[in-house]
C-alpha cells in the first residue's frame, strides 16, 4: 500500500483501489488529490496486470464534498496554465482503458460528482446523497457538466444544477449517475462481485470495449460505424478472441491472456 498526501493506493489480486483519506474533511479535494489519483490512474493503464480500478475514500459519511472551500482556494485558478487540474483528469479518464468502479460510500457533491463522472460503472451505498451545490456559492459545475451531459438527461441534469439540491441514491440510479444502490453493510461484497464478472471477462476485450465506446462519443453515425467495422476487427485478431471462441466450442472456462 501507498499514501500520497491524503490518498491511499493499494493493489490486490489485479485491483487497485484508490482511496480518499480526509474524512475528517469529508474527503474535499486538494490539488495534490487530483494529481495522485491521475498519476495512479495512468500508471494503471500502463499496467498490464491490473484488470480494475475501484474510487473510493474512507468513513461512511462522505465519499467526496468537492473542492475544500474552507481553504479559500478552491476558485482560484492559475490562468498561466491552459489546463485545469480537474479537467485534466477528466480528459484522463478518458484515455485510459482500464475499467473504472466507483464505490460510493457516502455523500457526492460538487467535484466529487466529477470523480463519480470519471467511473465507468458505480455502486452506491443507499444513504449517499449527490449534488451539484455550486450554485449556492456563486459559481457553476462548468467542469462536470462536460462530462456529466453525456450521463444524465437535461432535464434531470438541469435540476441538479439549477437549484443545487441533492437528491437520494434511489433516485441518482433512476436519472443514470449510478448503476446498483445498496444497504451500507453491504457494499463491499456488492463491488467485490461487480468485480468479479469484471475478471471473467477477457481483458483485451474489457480494454478495447472501453477505448471504443468513449471514442465514438462524438461521432456521427457513419463515422462510428466506419471506426468500429475497423475495431471488431483487430479485436478479432487478437489471443483472447480465439481462446474465447475455443473455449466456447470446448465447452471450458477461457484462459484469458490478456493479448
Amino acid at each position: 500500500m501507498s499514501e500520497s498526501e491524503h490518498l491511499l493506493a493499494d493493489t490486490q489480486n489485479g485491483v487497485l483501489t484508490l482511496t480518499l483519506a480526509r474524512p475528517e474533511q469529508r474527503n474535499a479535494l486538494s490539488l495534490a488529490m487530483l494529481d495522485a489519483v491521475g498519476a495512479h490512474l495512468e500508471a494503471a493503464d500502463r499496467d498490464r496486470s491490473v484488470r480494475a480500478v475501484v474510487l473510493t475514500a474512507m468513513g461512511d459519511k462522505a465519499f467526496c464534498a468537492g473542492a475544500d472551500l474552507q481553504s479559500g482556494q478552491s476558485f482560484r485558478f492559475d490562468y498561466a496554465q491552459t489546463r485545469l487540474p480537474m479537467a485534466n483528469l477528466m480528459r484522463l479518464s478518458r484515455r485510459i482503458d482500464v475499467p473504472l468502479i466507483g464505490r460510493i460510500n457516502g455523500t457526492c457533491l460538487a467535484g466529487g460528482m466529477g470523480l463519480l463522472a470519471l467511473c465507468d460503472l458505480v455502486v452506491a451505498a443507499e444513504h449517499a446523497q449527490f449534488g451539484l451545490p455550486e450554485v449556492k456559492v456563486g459559481v457553476y459545475p462548468m467542469q462536470v457538466l462536460s462530462v456529466l451531459q453525456h450521463l444524465v438527461a437535461r432535464r434531470h441534469l438541469l435540476e441538479l444544477c439549477l437549484t443545487g439540491d441533492p437528491v437520494s441514491a434511489v433516485r441518482a440510479m433512476e436519472i443514470g449517475l449510478v448503476n446498483q444502490v445498496v444497504p451500507a453493510a453491504g457494499l463491499d461484497d456488492a463491488v467485490a462481485q461487480l468485480l468479479e464478472r469484471l475478471m471473467a471477462r477477457s481483458p483485451t476485450a474489457l480494454r478495447r470495449g472501453k477505448y471504443a465506446t468513449y471514442a465514438i462519443e462524438s461521432m456521427s453515425f457513419d463515422e462510428a460505424m466506419n471506426f468500429m467495422e475497423g475495431q471488431i476487427g483487430l479485436l478479432a485478431a487478437t489471443e483472447d478472441a480465439a481462446e474465447g471462441q475455443l473455449a466456447f466450442r470446448e465447452k471450458r472456462k477461457a484462459m484469458w491472456t490478456g493479448r
